[in-house]
């Protein structure tokens, strides 16, 4: 898929601010010890590149926030669905979702840790606490916005529950869900790092930690810029696979960026 113009045009600033940022560290305008030079981290990237360790830790970090991402999504579109179409039941749970959603995700370590331990299964089940509220809500919201028409309908054809949601509910209100799930799938990757940098031994957080302390600021950057690269393709795929399953209903190039 060739890239679009407002991918191209979105790409002047970032190459502006390199090429100052070389000039910069060049002429000793930018301290060498903290800043580096793009010249540098681009060395430092692909001597990580090369020998793994930089995909190692990409796969870690991924690994946690697709998993915690799907435990999130499952619950969040059951939830949010059964909750939308029941008003009376979303009365009920609802002062508890609102007690529960103002936790910061990052208060539940201590907590997951002594659950499960180091790993996969503490980082995940921090990330899901994280990621469920956007979804839950905004489906919710989503569902509650659907012509009443349309479920007027699948009530007179006698559809069954399952086949309301997935030929009904989730066509109409799709569009909204992207949202929420677009909101998840960013905080799935800030949560994994933040997991990784605080506590976790794995993943690009664990390994950017490990190049500051070891005063490597060159493999610092390139971890970091490789981590917002991999943001901007996940905002990407799931704009694409959403836009497939509407049938092209969603614009790609002018969603806007996921906040």
């Amino acid at each position: 898929m060739r890239p679009s113009r407002r991918t191209l045009r979105g790409l002047v600033i970032p190459i502006v601010l390199f090429i100052a940022w070389e000039a910069g560290s060049r002429a000793g305008i930018l301290p060498m010890d903290t800043m580096s030079r793009p010249s540098d981290i681009a060395s430092a990237a692909h001597t990580g590149f090369a020998d793994g360790s930089i995909l190692l830790a990409t796969w870690e970090t991924c690994e946690a926030a697709f998993t915690g991402f799907a435990i999130a999504a499952v619950i969040g579109l059951l939830a949010g669905i059964v909750l939308g179409l029941t008003p009376r039941l979303e009365r009920i749970v609802g002062p508890t979702v609102d007690a529960l959603r103002p936790i910061p995700a990052v208060a539940l370590i201590p907590l997951a840790l002594m659950l499960f331990g180091f790993g996969l299964r503490m980082e995940a089940s921090v990330i899901a606490f994280a990621c469920v509220w956007p979804i839950l809500i905004v489906t919710i919201a989503a569902v509650r916005g659907i012509e009443p028409r349309l479920l007027e309908v699948a009530r007179a054809l006698e559809m069954s529950f399952f086949a309301r949601v997935l030929k009904i509910i989730v066509p109409a209100a799709l569009g909204r869900i992207v949202v929420g799930l677009r909101l998840a799938l960013g905080i799935a990757l800030i949560v994994a790092v933040t997991v990784e940098i605080v506590l976790n031994p794995r993943g690009l957080g664990h390994g950017m930690m490990g190049a500051q302390q070891s005063l490597r600021p060159e493999l610092m950057y390139a971890q970091l810029l490789w981590l917002a690269l991999i943001g901007w393709l996940l905002n990407r795929l799931t704009l694409f696979l959403a836009a497939h399953w509407a049938g092209g209903a969603i614009d790609v190039d002018r969603a806007g960026p996921a906040l």
